[in-house]
């Protein structure tokens, strides 16, 4: 992996709803969502005032000077929500960087920054059809509750 990893910080704010958008899984066949859907008050919870609270954090996957994947986390009330102890992530890789390791780095760096602060458990959605789901599973994060094609998945720190 040529990439590297870095805490995510304010300069990279502007790049949360490229990333969030990529991380909204489309089924085969399906038409992507237009980008206004990141206004959206349910998508908007993941980046608005993103670094203001304490559960607010992340890492950015650089190859030079592109951004290929990004992670992030925080409480809110979101696909993933759990209760108001826990926080929920995000996730995504550019699509010609995915089956890198990439996720796998991110999303590890995430649980342990978590952990450092302290939280006892970490949550995300995902649908139940997305080969991302994999990925979690091998990180140790197990389906709580399943909404039709939407999975709630947990992970203890």
């Amino acid at each position: 992996m040529a990439t590297i990893l870095r805490p995510l910080t304010d300069a990279d704010a502007a790049d949360m709803r490229h990333f969030l958008y990529l991380a909204i899984h489309v089924p085969e066949g399906e038409a992507e969502p237009p980008l206004s859907i990141l206004d959206t008050p349910e998508l908007a919870v993941y980046y608005r005032d993103f670094g203001g609270y304490r559960a607010d954090c992340g890492f950015v996957a650089v190859d030079g000077e592109k951004t290929v994947g990004m992670a992030w986390a925080r409480i809110m009330d979101d696909y993933g929500h759990v209760d108001d102890e826990t926080p929920s992530l995000a996730i995504s890789v550019e699509p010609e960087w995915r089956g890198q390791g990439i996720g796998t780095a991110l999303m590890k760096a995430l649980i342990k920054a978590l952990k450092a602060r302290a939280y006892r458990r970490t949550s995300l959605s995902v649908q139940t059809d997305n080969r991302a789901k994999h990925l979690y599973e091998r990180l140790g994060f197990t389906t709580v509750q399943e909404r039709g094609h939407e999975a709630i998945m947990v992970r203890e720190l």
